[in-house]
């Protein structure tokens, strides 16, 4: 379903100032809209203009519009940015559905910006005590409200599933809406390796609906150890075929979506839009990097996690694991000083440029790998996933476990003001208008 998605903070500012009235009140949201094949995906809202009380023409307990010259300004604004608006009216009184008024004013609004604003498109909302709802303007096609932050907001409260008996004990824990919420949601997975395929077995178990895996690597001897449904049969064979081969037969009905293209491309990179959650499970600085800057620009809510084992002289001296959910509101791998930008430079390199870089010396050393340090972490994140989803009383957002000490503590990392990826200053609600840090071809 296409989404409009805005921060947490943003989306409970609008519930708050609007329904504080007796009377309709309105403001208007701006934001880049995401097409993929011709198809509306993502509406990433940025900013908010509220009407003055001068701006409407009429403002009652059941009708409000705003005056023509208002309607002109924000129309002139999206003429020249090349912004969506978002319409957004209450109806202060219990009544959860876009009303027979609401459709005439948007058909006129529809028309207008049809010839101001030709090739752009536009949405409505409708805030109501109950529920959070949204449309493309003059039309009846549905949009999906999400507010994004530690914790997602939903828009619409209906139950439309009955409970499974498959699900029966998890309902007890999430309730029937809880996994409906799952049933419903798209969920990307980067990396199908040791982390990965841990995070997918246990979601598709949980009853995700929907998957995107992206992994560009084939299934070799020395994965074996540690690929969940990977066998020795599959050496050779892509690891996001052999990943989505194992999520359907865990859930026959599961929809998966298999690219085997790297996520240093923008172009593969920008298919996780179309996704409402992402878990990171690579281990390099310039995928990682990739990563955090979709999820604040795109307002896509991501995990990311790692594992690592430090042995020196056939010994090992460290055992650590990090969990850390990226979203507007909580601090970016920037922020914690977690991507080495040097790092990041190498990774984003083409092989050709690589083989001429003199400054790139040697080859990359595979690292230590146990699969229950692998599903300790992962399950790590899959629970912060279910809290954020399903709003189960887990409140860490960063999460780093020691094996050695057999500890896992909770932790924060303080959000720089002007942080180029996680602040308003920089990449947070962008969405199309800026490049990701990819190769663009």
């Amino acid at each position: 379903m296409s989404r409009v998605v805005l921060t947490a903070e943003l989306l409970a500012q609008l519930r708050t100032e609007l329904l504080a009235h007796c009377d309709e009140t309105c403001a208007v949201l701006f934001g880049r809209a995401v097409l993929r094949d011709g198809r509306l995906i993502r509406l990433v809202v940025r900013d908010v203009q509220w009407p003055k009380p001068e701006d409407y023409l009429i403002r009652t307990g059941i009708a409000a519009q705003l005056r023509p010259e208002f309607v002109a300004g924000v129309a002139q604004r999206a003429r020249r940015s090349g912004e969506s608006l978002v319409f957004v009216h209450s109806h202060p009184f219990d009544f959860n559905k876009f009303s027979p008024i609401d459709d005439t004013g948007e058909a006129a609004l529809a028309e207008f910006f049809a010839g101001r604003t030709p090739g752009t498109i536009h949405a409505a909302m409708l805030i109501t005590p109950d529920a959070t709802l949204a449309r493309r303007l003059g039309t009846t096609e549905a949009l999906a409200v999400v507010g994004v932050g530690s914790y997602l907001a939903w828009g619409s409260q209906g139950i439309t599933l009955p409970g499974q008996p498959f699900f029966e004990r998890q309902e007890r824990v999430f309730g029937i809406l809880g996994q409906q919420r799952l049933r419903n949601l798209r969920v990307g997975i980067v990396g199908l390796g040791g982390t990965g395929t841990v995070v997918l077995e246990q979601l598709a178990h949980l009853g995700i609906g929907n998957f995107l895996l992206i992994d560009p690597d084939v299934v070799e001897t020395t994965n074996l150890n540690r690929l969940v449904g990977a066998s020795p049969t599959d050496v050779g064979k892509r690891k996001v075929d052999v990943a989505a081969a194992h999520a359907r037969r865990i859930s026959p009905e599961v929809s998966v979506e298999a690219n085997a293209g790297s996520i240093l491309l923008a172009s593969v990179a920008e298919q996780l839009v179309d996704t409402d959650f992402v878990f990171g499970c690579t281990d390099s600085h310039g995928s990682r990097a990739v990563l955090n800057q979709l999820a604040y620009q795109y307002l896509v809510p991501l995990i990311d996690m790692g594992v690592i084992i430090v042995t020196a002289a056939g010994s090992v001296s460290h055992i650590a694991g990090r969990t850390q959910m990226l979203a507007p509101g909580l601090s970016c791998l920037l922020c914690g000083n977690l991507l080495n930008p040097e790092a990041v430079r190498v990774d984003l390199l083409t092989e050709f440029e690589r083989n001429a870089d003199p400054y790139v010396v040697g080859t990359h050393e595979p690292a230590p790998a146990v699969i229950s340090l692998n599903s300790t972490v992962a399950s790590m994140a899959v629970t912060m996933f279910l809290s954020a989803v399903t709003g189960i009383p887990s409140s860490a957002r960063l999460l780093n476990y020691n094996a050695m000490t057999g500890s896992c503590r909770p932790a924060a990392v303080e959000r720089h003001p002007t942080c180029i990826v996680c602040s308003s200053r920089g990449a947070l609600a962008r969405g199309p208008e800026w490049n990701l840090p990819a190769r663009q071809s």
